[in-house]
């Protein structure tokens, strides 16, 4: 663990957190998922392990770049559909089943969700905090995306409030989104901790915010970039939050 000083003796009485790869393992679901997929394509199509491989990572790179715009009048289901599409006729060419990409999504998409959870010891945690914080569920990504995600987790009962960032104008870093969780909170910014796994996002966006301090998950043990906004403390897990806290009583 490490920390960062220049924190001040105001309690704390609220914890934002993030969902992904901070409560719950999305990368590591995600990574079964496309092996599941892969295994599909290639029973298929027929094809080497090398071309599969890389209509899965052509997939993954769409994912990762999508820009997704709810008045298009198609839904993130039809988008992510035609990204599987894209990835086979790009990457293997010739002629497929039409049929074969929706395959791919929802089998990719239902694997994903299936292995989606809160651990014992997080679900520990959370009930364990509720108990004596208010807490918060800060998200970003699609709407219908996040809100599955959390239905999946069955993580509702923890939190007292859950905010999705595609649900409003501007999603993490920007201080909107941050504002309006301690106006839901009813408190003040400096009265809050954020907790996530991005410094781009979850820990630009609570420094700039004002919290009480920012709690940084780098469950892959990876260095600050120079440029980044600092985390003001440095965990490996969330299971080690409560470490934190008792430094900032």
């Amino acid at each position: 663990m490490t920390t960062c000083s220049g924190m001040d003796d105001r309690a704390v009485k609220a914890i934002l957190f993030d969902l992904d790869n901070t409560l719950i393992e999305t990368s590591r679901a995600g990574g079964v998922a496309i092996q599941r997929t892969s295994e599909l394509l290639k029973t298929t199509l027929g094809l080497d392990d090398n071309t599969i491989r890389s209509i899965c990572d052509n997939f993954k790179q769409k994912l990762l770049h999508e820009s997704f715009d709810p008045s298009c009048g198609r839904s993130i289901d039809d988008v992510r559909v035609r990204h599987w599409e894209e990835s086979i006729a790009e990457t293997a060419g010739g002629c497929f089943t039409p049929s074969l990409a929706t395959q791919c999504y929802y089998l990719w998409k239902s694997s994903r969700l299936e292995l989606l959870c809160l651990s014992p010891e997080v679900h520990n945690l959370l009930r364990q905090l509720r108990s004596r914080y208010k807490l918060l569920l800060l998200t970003n990504g699609e709407a219908r995306t996040q809100r599955e995600k959390v239905e999946a987790v069955k993580c509702e009962e923890f939190f007292d409030a859950i905010v999705i960032g595609g649900e409003h104008a501007e999603q993490k870093p920007c201080r909107s989104i941050f504002t309006l969780c301690f106006s839901m909170l009813e408190l003040e910014a400096q009265d809050c901790v954020m907790v996530g796994d991005s410094l781009d996002t979850d820990i630009k966006g609570g420094f700039n915010a004002g919290v009480r301090a920012t709690v940084w998950v780098n469950s892959a043990d990876g260095a600050v970039l120079d440029g980044s906004v600092k985390p003001h403390y440095t965990i490996p897990t969330v299971l080690d939050l409560p470490d934190i806290l008792a430094q900032l009583k």
